[in-house]
């Protein structure tokens, strides 16, 4: 049997067409935005791998000036006036 709804009309086609080519802009966009977003989240990443290198590194320099203040302090006690600058 013949289908019984009516052939879509110039006008019927015409706006589907620019439907689907906004349809298809939009999707564009998203997918460009999505590539955007996903080169920028590799290179947040990036600056947070060589920051916690960084912080990794500062803390092993603290720790390594911390035992060289440990090991070099006098185990006796010493007065201020001892330690005054060459000039007074």
């Amino acid at each position: 049997m013949p289908s019984s709804s009516p052939a879509p009309s110039a006008t019927q086609t015409s706006a589907s067409a620019s439907e689907a080519e906004r349809t298809e802009h939009r999707l564009t966009e998203l997918e460009i935005k999505s590539a955007f977003t996903e080169d920028l989240l590799d290179h947040l990443n990036e600056t947070i791998v060589s920051q916690q290198r960084q912080l990794d590194l500062l803390l092993r320099e603290l720790s390594a000036l911390r035992q060289q203040q440990t090991d070099s302090q006098p185990t006796a006690l010493r007065s201020l006036r001892d330690e005054l600058p060459p000039h007074y």
